[in-house]
């Protein structure tokens, strides 16, 4: 089972840009893994912002970001990365990745209660 570790975030204007990458350790992401992207804040439950199966398949993303993020995967570097543009204050949280072997899509795995997440990387939004 492959672990991941993100990386990328930091402090941001409002209506900044950041990219933020996963990349997985101990195996390789193939069309067997189903990855996402999550957040939380103290306020709030986790969120499944974006995922996506590592092959061919829809993507999912959360209505609140619809439109300014975008994931996407590199097989070459074992990483996939979310793309966050117009980023919003309401956007400040700890973002986690995860990936998990299985036939789960993508709408369900940002909506799965428990996943195999890595440390997290906190983003910051200010006004």
């Amino acid at each position: 089972q492959v672990q991941v570790m993100e990386s990328g975030g930091g402090l941001v204007q409002a209506g900044g840009s950041l990219k933020l990458s996963c990349t997985g350790s101990g195996g390789t992401l193939d069309a067997e893994y189903v990855v996402g992207w999550f957040r939380q804040t103290p306020e709030k439950e986790r969120e499944g912002v974006s995922c996506s199966r590592w092959g061919p398949g829809t993507t999912y993303y959360a209505d609140s970001v619809k439109g300014r993020f975008t994931i996407s995967k590199d097989a070459a570097k074992n990483t996939f990365y979310l793309e966050m543009t117009n980023l919003k204050p309401d956007d400040t949280a700890m973002y986690y990745c995860a990936a998990d072997e299985g036939d789960m899509t993508s709408y369900g795995y940002c909506h799965k209660s428990s996943h195999r997440w890595g440390q997290g990387t906190q983003v910051t939004v200010s006004s």
